[in-house]
């Protein structure tokens, strides 16, 4: 039930592009490769985080590292994840789907750059998951919110087209207005008790 409660949480009260405006860059141009990042890179930090970089952790290796804490490395070992990740994403896109590979362009790598993926790494670590499969169940709920958002931007975008709207706000000016707008919608979940 925890987890349910996690993935319907992560979904829509905490969504990384509404509630924490993270991932703005991709939110305007790549769908599924940000979602399939979350639910890969966030548990592999998860377990990084719970067996090396935690004080204690490294007790598995040998009792004597009770007291070695090297959590200053989670950044750049969660950076390093999220690249390395999207590398080997990259090179399976290419080299099984050459088409896709040319649609993407630029898009795929901009991936391990992306400020949600990192973000939810983060907010994994501060909320100490009990489990890998919990932080798995993050990761997937944060993407499923993210797909959301990119769907919900997309589908408005598409009716806005044939709009008139104001020569300044075309582009990029209307959609930060309607990504405003459909914060603010989502801010109305926070309401909602789960569990």
């Amino acid at each position: 039930m925890e987890e349910l409660n996690l993935f319907i949480k992560s979904i829509f009260i905490d969504n990384m592009i509404f509630a924490y405006f993270l991932g703005m860059c991709s939110f305007l141009a790549v769908g599924l490769a940000v979602t399939f990042m979350l639910v890969v890179t966030v548990p592999i930090n998860y377990m990084l985080n719970k067996y090396v970089l935690q004080e204690g952790a490294l007790t598995w290796l040998d009792p004597s590292l009770a007291g070695v804490d090297l959590s200053f490395l989670g950044l750049i070992l969660f950076i390093a994840v999220i690249a390395s990740a999207t590398q080997l994403v990259e090179m399976a896109v290419e080299k099984f789907s050459p088409s896709l590979y040319a649609s993407l362009g630029i898009f795929l790598p901009l991936i391990a750059v992306n400020c949600a993926i990192l973000g939810a790494a983060l907010f994994m670590q501060q909320r100490d998951f009990s489990s890998a499969w919990t932080a798995t169940v993050y990761g997937a709920g944060s993407g499923i919110g993210w797909l959301l958002a990119i769907v919900g931007i997309a589908a408005i975008r598409e009716k806005i087209a044939y709009s008139d709207i104001p020569k300044p706000l075309r582009g990029v000016g209307i959609a930060f207005i309607i990504t405003g707008l459909m914060g603010i919608a989502f801010m109305s979940f926070l309401g909602i008790r789960l569990g």
